[in-house]
């Protein structure tokens, strides 16, 4: 497990409360292969409860932080259910969508440097 440093979470969360950008702060499970089954996705929700989606990536990018002395976190726009694979359901340009605007939000609020 990796903690986000809760000032970061709240300035993030903040940023996008501000600009309306509908988001949900909460743990991402880091899985080794996609869960594709709802047996499997019912099984994770109940080990897991609270967490919002799952990833591979993400980890990866937090251990590195975190071997460095670095704050990290994970940022994800969700474009599918966890559970089994319809891509008809997928939202891949509205999930794009999503974070560019939600980058857009943030590189003018919290990915910029303090005053001195």
């Amino acid at each position: 497990m990796h903690p986000v440093p809760a000032q970061l979470t709240e300035r993030i969360s903040r940023a996008l409360t501000e600009g309306a950008q509908r988001h949900t702060v909460a743990p991402v499970l880091t899985v080794s292969t996609v869960t594709g089954t709802a047996e499997r996705a019912t099984e994770l929700a109940k080990r897991h409860p609270g967490a919002a989606a799952e990833a591979m990536e993400g980890f990866g990018v937090a251990e590195a932080a975190a071997a460095h002395g670095v704050p990290v976190v994970e940022i994800r726009a969700v474009s599918n259910a966890v559970g089994p694979r319809d891509r008809g359901a997928w939202r891949i340009g509205q999930a794009m969508d999503s974070l560019r605007y939600t980058f857009q939000l943030l590189s003018n609020t919290v990915f910029v440097e303090p005053a001195p």
